[in-house]
């Protein structure tokens, strides 16, 4: 009994380190006062909201830079030979 249980005591302790492990970093290291639970986000300060709209203002720009891309129907239009149209033929 004793030989089953000494090997099952340590496997469950070397499981429940990495388990531990996974706790937040705060839990351990600062009071519960102090920690900041992870997935809570900070509201953005007025530089952060000023540098993201000129990011915005720069990408507008850049953006109506690009021409605008024209647009057929065939594809392989430019690269296949032009042949007369079947009407024509058939009228002569």
């Amino acid at each position: 009994m004793l030989r089953k249980l000494i090997p099952a005591a340590a496997i469950l302790a070397l499981c429940t380190g990495p388990a531990a492990a996974q706790d937040s970093p705060n839990s351990a290291s600062a009071p519960s006062s102090l920690s900041i639970p992870l997935n809570r986000k900070l509201p953005p300060t007025r530089e952060e909201i000023e540098r993201r709209k000129a990011n915005d203002r720069a990408y507008d720009a850049a953006m109506k830079k690009i021409p605008d891309k024209k647009s057929s129907g065939d594809p392989w239009g430019e690269i296949r030979p032009g042949r007369a149209p079947a009407a024509k033929i058939k009228q002569q």
